[in-house]
């Protein structure tokens, strides 16, 4: 027991002290980071501030983040897993049986698995916001999903791999089609509001924020915006589209996202079975291999050989995801550690890139703390 408890004093002061390091290195303006092992929190702590312009606000452990990419799998690929659990959705269903309209010829043998793994070809990243801005709103989503039915892709589906956001926003439209539904009401109805997360909720621009705007961390200082974000979306497709689409618009703190994480962990390891067969989510916790050298799983990465965002001390059978505000989530499946990390590194500008260095050291130094060696 001493022992136990002589190592969790260490895990906070050295973690601790390279989270300051964090700040005084200008990785970001601040941030909160939860371990948990075993399904217990051993370390929650926040430092920093969570905005730094027009004046510094300190960071607080229920400070709300732009989850940004992290929308992927906390709320688009849990409802694909939902879905296809309830036997609503085929993993390998064609989209021209999943959607209103008509998919053409180069786009008809793309599935959920590809969607989901980033191998069914479409390009990473398109700025649709700028002809977006141009029309009504309430044309937008329409006139998006045109695009994406008729955009040229990058690669013929699943001959190779590519990290798309496009992906993501047809996914969301799958997910309305077979749900009945919008995605944000879909996981709030089945995952979010029956978990009592009141701090999880997607953007919505027709709508006033359901928390004070200093509840917050602020993101950039965005050139397109002309002001500093705080308490909207920081992607910019996803603000033109009214606050969200299936790639970014979800918010939330971190002691929440450990709430999801853990409740997946959970089903993964077959200790519950209420809201998602295990197996269901141990194949999308489970690496596709559809394409050579491709590391992703459904929804879900896995450590890369080299350079990995989880360093150098996660098992192979990890899984993981970043998001492009600063947040990131990392689960040690073999060894059952979550680590939850959520900074405004983009806070005030997206041109800040350390934190592609310090969140590995970070991983490998709270593993260390916790006496895990690879």
């Amino acid at each position: 027991m001493r022992r136990s408890f002589g190592r969790l004093i260490m895990l906070k002061d050295r973690v601790k002290a390279l989270l300051d390091n964090g700040i005084t290195e200008g990785v970001y303006p601040g941030a909160v980071l939860l371990v948990a092992r075993e399904g217990k929190i051993r370390f929650f702590q926040e430092c920093g501030n969570r905005t730094l312009v027009p004046h510094a606000v300190p960071m607080e452990k229920n400070t709300i983040f732009d989850l940004a990419s992290l929308t992927k799998p906390f709320a688009t690929a849990l409802a694909m897993m939902k879905l296809v659990d309830a036997g609503k959705v085929g993993l390998d269903e064609p989209l021209e049986d999943l959607l209103p309209k008509a998919a053409p010829n180069d786009k008809k043998t793309i599935t959920p698995r590809l969607l989901l793994s980033h191998s069914a070809g479409f390009v990473d990243w398109k700025p649709f916001y700028l002809e977006l801005d141009a029309m009504p709103r309430e044309k937008r989503k329409g006139r998006l999903r045109e695009e994406l039915l008729n955009i040229p892709l990058a690669y013929p589906p699943g001959k190779g791999t590519l990290y798309s956001d496009l992906g993501f926003m047809l996914l969301e439209w799958v997910i309305e089609e077979c749900a009945g539904g919008s995605l944000p009401r879909f996981v709030e109805q089945e995952f979010y509001g029956p978990l009592l997360l009141n701090e999880t909720f997607f953007f919505s621009r027709d709508l006033p924020a359901p928390f004070d705007q200093d509840r917050f961390a602020a993101t950039e200082d965005c050139p397109w915006r002309n002001r500093i974000i705080q308490g909207a979306v920081h992607d910019e497709n996803a603000y033109a589209l009214g606050g969200y689409s299936g790639h970014a618009g979800l918010f939330g703190t971190a002691k929440e996202v450990h709430v999801l994480v853990n409740l997946l962990r959970e089903h993964w390891r077959g200790e519950r079975e209420d809201y998602l067969k295990p197996e269901t989510v141990r194949t999308f916790f489970t690496r596709q291999d559809l394409v050579e050298e491709s590391t992703w799983a459904l929804g879900w990465d896995t450590p890369s050989p080299e350079n990995s965002s989880s360093g150098n001390r996660f098992a192979a059978r990890s899984i993981g995801h970043l998001g492009f505000t600063g947040t990131s989530v990392w689960i040690d499946l073999e060894r059952d550690v979550i680590v939850v990390f959520l900074t405004n590194r983009v806070h005030p500008t997206r041109k800040n890139e350390k934190i592609r260095a310090f969140r590995p050291a970070l991983h490998d130094r709270v593993m260390e703390e916790l006496g895990i060696v690879r």
